[in-house]
Formats: C-alpha cells, structure tokens, sequence
C-alpha cells in the first residue's frame, strides 16, 4: 500500500486493540466485483472468522498491511467477548458526507465510537451488548456479534465517542425498529458478500416476504406432507443419504421454502437443527466464504418455489418439497440423483476454489523466491567485484614492495662487483 489505512492507530479502541482477535484483509475481484478477502497475519494464507489460529494482535496485523500482501486489517467478534457490530451500508456521500436520516438516527441513539468504511459509503458503530434473538439484517442494516469481522479504518467519527460503550437498550430498541420491523422494509434487497463494504459473508434478501417467527415456521414444516423428511432432517438423521453434505443440503432446500429463502432465518434454523457441526462455519472457499454460506445459496439457487403465506397451508402441502423432493421415507431415485449431482458440483466447485488458493499462494511464493534470488545475485555480483577490485589493490601493493626490496640488492652487487 501507497499509504497506511490506519493513519492513527491510537483512534481505535483501546478495548478493541487489546485483544487478539485481528485479521488482515485484501481486495481482490471476482465476477467483477470488488471482494475483501480475509488474511492471516504474517502468514498470508486465508483467514477464518472462526479460526482463532488465524487472527493476531492488533500491532501484528497492522505490520502486516505494510506488505503488498494486506490492504488493511479487521476486528472478528467471537461468542466470548461483549462487542455488537453495526454496519450501516450505502448512508454516506463520500464526496460531500451527506448522510440519510436513518444512519444519523442510529449513530446518535447508539452513540459509541463509530468509524467511515473503507469505501467512505457507510459506517461502521461498535458497542457492547447481547445481539437480540432475530433476524440480524433488513436492508442496509446489519447487526454483528459473532463469526464475522469488520474492517477498521480508525477513521472516526467526530462528535461521537472515542470509546466502545455499553448500549443494551438502544441496540434492542434499534433491533426491533430497523430489523424486526416488517413494515419497514417489506422487500429488503439483496447484498452480496463481494460487493459489499463490509468484511464478513453476508446474508441476502427473502426470495418472497415470509416473515413467519422461528417457532410457528417449525410447526408448519413439521405439520406439511413431507414434515416426517423434515423431521428427521431436522433432528440429524442422515438415513439414505450418501454423506451429511447431502443431507444438509436437502435440509436447506426445504428451509429455502419455508423461508422464502431467507438466508439470514436458513442459518439460524439450521444451527439449531442436529446437522451442525463445526463445518458449516469454515472457510472453504477463495473469497472467504464458509461451507454454510455456500450451501444456502446453492440451496436458494435450486428452488424454484417459494411459500406463500397468502395462498394458504394447502398450497404448502400440494408441494411436495422444493426441487421435488419427496415426501416421508428414504429419497426417492430421482431426489438421490439430485442430491448427489448437487454434492458432486459442490465438491468439484470447492476443489476447483482450493486449487485457485494453492495457486495463487504458490505464484506469490515464487514472486517472493524470484525477487530473493534477483536481489541475492545482485549482492554476490557486488561483492565479487568488491573482492577483484581488493586483489588488483593488494597484487599492485606487493609489486611496489618487491620492486623496492630488489633495488639495493642489485646495487649492492654492482659496486661490490667493482670494489674486487
């Protein structure tokens, strides 16, 4: 980098700083879109949100964005510590910094330390609190407090506080108005995880406005012409599946239905069903993605049908699953081949993203071999013409002294020869 995204490093919180939960990040583009990739400090391989072993110190990650390696670093929340995100995209004016009612409302109402995103469109308000139970995104509004990280620019905010403050009631009051609120937003758009000005994989928006709460969604699937396949998805049962990654699959079209394909309510429920484990939030893929991010959009993408809650529960049981999937029992022939060309792409697609990562990782290894060996050839030529041009000193040295030691020898003979 030209220059240091974090111009004061001492703007960010002390009580952020002080905590080993860093990551670096890069931006790079994919399908044409600006993504920020997560790195790990000074070893440079990818990031993970929930892999402690790849986060540092704030000082080790902001060493790291002096290479061409890292373009700028970022702060992972985890289950153990307080700090609540909220990333308000899409607000701000870069070149004028006009900013809409709604940001101004939230900032002043939370009130903690907020910084500029690095694309200078949004902002970034940390706090410390419990995330409400819910949906954590409407919008341009997103509520973080765990297995993601933000980027940090330390470019703060004037008139709010330097300090990560304690805002539980505003955060629920601000949940329940931005987020929770149905009659808000009733068709939040969609927002991708490339484009996006934050760091972490995002969720995107319902295919078709559900809304239905946790519980009352669970007693419809359950209560549908395939809630005994449902059910025992549901509970961890992968009987008649040929591997878990096909199970969850199918448990996460059926949930893409129910939703609306809501990703934010798909992984939620997912992670209170028996199928979790502790791959579904490792990275798996070049842009930072996660193996659950990937399989909810896969899932989205393959369902055609969507519930609609105006057509009444007999328009949910006369479809028999989404991306015909059969009702009770083992699948059927048809939703096994479909589960597994769907596994089978999966697998190929995750295999072809590894094989990027290697390559790219060993192309900058052979830069860095390249440059090691351009510059170690370059000494060696210096210093060979350093150890001639000391020769050629010392050789003509000794020939001055041998020249001077001859001299009287010779003319001692000389006159000695004449005296006898």
């Amino acid at each position: 980098m030209s220059e240091p995204m974090i111009g004061e490093p001492e703007a960010v919180p002390e009580s952020l700083r002080e905590r080993d939960q860093w990551v670096c990040w890069r931006e790079e583009n994919r399908d044409g879109k600006p993504t920020k990739i997560p790195v790990t400090p000074g070893a440079g391989g990818f990031a993970s949100a929930t892999a402690s072993e790849t986060w540092a110190s704030f000082e080790a990650a902001l060493d790291y964005t002096e290479t061409e390696h890292a373009d700028g670093v970022g702060f992972v929340f985890t289950d153990d510590d307080p700090i609540v995100g909220i990333d308000l995209d899409d607000c701000r004016d870069p070149e004028t910094g006009d900013v809409d009612d709604d940001a101004q409302d939230i900032i002043a109402r939370l009130d903690s330390y907020t910084e500029v995103s690095p694309s200078g469109t949004g902002y970034h308000v940390l706090i410390t609190g419990t995330l409400p139970d819910g949906r954590n995104r409407r919008g341009s509004v997103e509520l973080y407090d765990t297995a993601r990280f933000f980027t940090v620019t330390g470019d703060h905010v004037g008139r709010t506080p330097t300090r990560v403050a304690r805002r539980q009631d505003a955060l629920t009051a601000i949940h329940r108005e931005y987020v929770q609120d149905t009659e808000r937003d009733t068709a939040p758009e969609s927002k991708q995880y490339e484009g996006a000005d934050d760091e972490s994989p995002t969720t995107g928006a319902a295919a078709v406005d559900v809304d239905l709460e946790d519980g009352d969604l669970l007693e419809k699937a359950r209560n549908a012409s395939n809630g005994e396949k449902f059910e025992r998805l549901w509970n961890g049962n992968t009987v008649g599946y040929d591997s878990q990654s096909e199970a969850d699959m199918a448990l996460c079209c059926l949930l893409a239905f129910w939703t609306g394909g809501d990703q934010t309510q798909m992984d939620h429920l997912f992670r209170q069903s028996g199928l979790l484990r502790e791959k579904w939030d490792e990275v798996h893929y070049a842009d930072g993605s996660t193996y659950g991010e990937k399989t909810i959009e896969r899932a989205i993408a393959t369902t055609s049908e969507f519930y609609d809650p105006d057509a009444g529960d007999d328009a949910a049981d006369s479809h028999d699953a989404p991306g015909g999937v059969t009702a009770g029992g083992t699948p059927d022939d048809a939703d096994r081949s479909r589960a597994y060309l769907a596994e089978k792409n999966r697998l190929l697609s995750e295999r072809v993203d590894e094989l990027e990562a290697t390559l790219e990782q060993k192309t900058e290894r052979i830069e860095a071999l390249e440059a090691k060996v351009e510059r170690l050839t370059d000494e060696l030529a210096t210093r060979d013409r350093e150890t001639a041009q000391s020769h050629e000193e010392d050789s003509g040295t000794a020939r001055e002294t041998d020249d001077d030691s001859e001299s009287p020898s010779m003319l001692s003979r000389f006159f000695g020869g004449q005296s006898e």
